[in-house]
């Protein structure tokens, strides 16, 4: 198992308001996350450094010997304590209200591997050479194609694209999508709105296909969402389940 993570300003932001984690703990599971915060006065950055800071700690003290069921548990009420903390905060620091975040993780064990979100931060797997989405993004453009009244094409130019319909901080009470995945995948990929709005899923998948090192594979998703404006913060976290070669 190998694994690397990077976040970068990307081209227009003139701060990083990303987080992004890749741990393991004791008991050699592993969590990915990564939160992509929002709100003025550098709060974005803030909401989201909560998120990634209290589940690091708390993953890292109380995930042992966990079943799946126990999991999914334990991910509902992180989130819902990661909730509480960031109206807290608001509370106390007024310049901060209306900060938020939208999280993304994966938990690797022995026994199960799974994925949770909220907002739209995206998780990918790949299986067989193929990418394939695991999550589903709370955004009103999604919600629309869904019902039906968008197709996916419009979907992708429409003005108000980057409305959520979820996140912490904005949602009281709130809960998380929880996706048992297939056990039987060669590669994790999480990454913030700020790649899958400047890369195609099928320019992604290419560049995870290449014979490089999964450094250099990250390093490369962000420069081509750099380059292809880089309008938002960009966030990958990668982790391959196998070493190339191995079955």
């Amino acid at each position: 198992m190998r694994s690397f993570y990077l976040t970068d300003a990307g081209k227009v932001r003139d701060h990083n308001e990303d987080s992004v984690v890749i741990i393991k703990n004791s008991d050699n599971a592993v969590l990915m996350a990564i939160a992509d915060g929002m709100g003025g006065h550098s709060a974005g950055e803030v909401a989201s450094s909560l998120a990634i800071t209290y589940l690091s700690k708390h993953f890292n003290e109380t995930f042992i010997n966990m079943a799946k069921l126990d999991a999914a548990t334990w991910l509902r009420d992180s989130v819902n304590e990661i909730n509480s903390r960031i109206f807290s905060y608001e509370k106390t620091n007024p310049e901060s209200k209306g900060m938020g975040t939208t999280l993304v993780l994966a938990i690797i064990t022995n026994d199960y591997i799974l994925f949770g979100n909220i907002g739209d931060s995206s998780g990918f797997v790949m299986k067989d050479g193929k990418l394939h989405k695991v999550t589903y993004d709370h955004t009103l453009v999604n919600l629309l194609v869904s019902a039906g009244e968008l197709t996916a094409e419009e979907a992708k130019e429409h003005p108000k694209k980057n409305v959520l319909m979820k996140a912490l901080g904005a949602n009281d009470p709130i809960d998380i999508d929880i996706f048992d995945c297939d056990m039987d995948i060669d590669e994790i990929l999480l990454c913030s709105d700020g790649l899958t709005n400047m890369l195609e899923e099928e320019q992604i998948e290419q560049v995870l296909l290449s014979d490089i090192a999964i450094e250099d594979k990250v390093i490369k998703l962000i420069t081509k969402a750099n380059n292809r404006g880089g309008t938002d913060n960009i966030s990958v976290a990668y982790l391959q389940l196998r070493k190339e070669g191995e079955e």
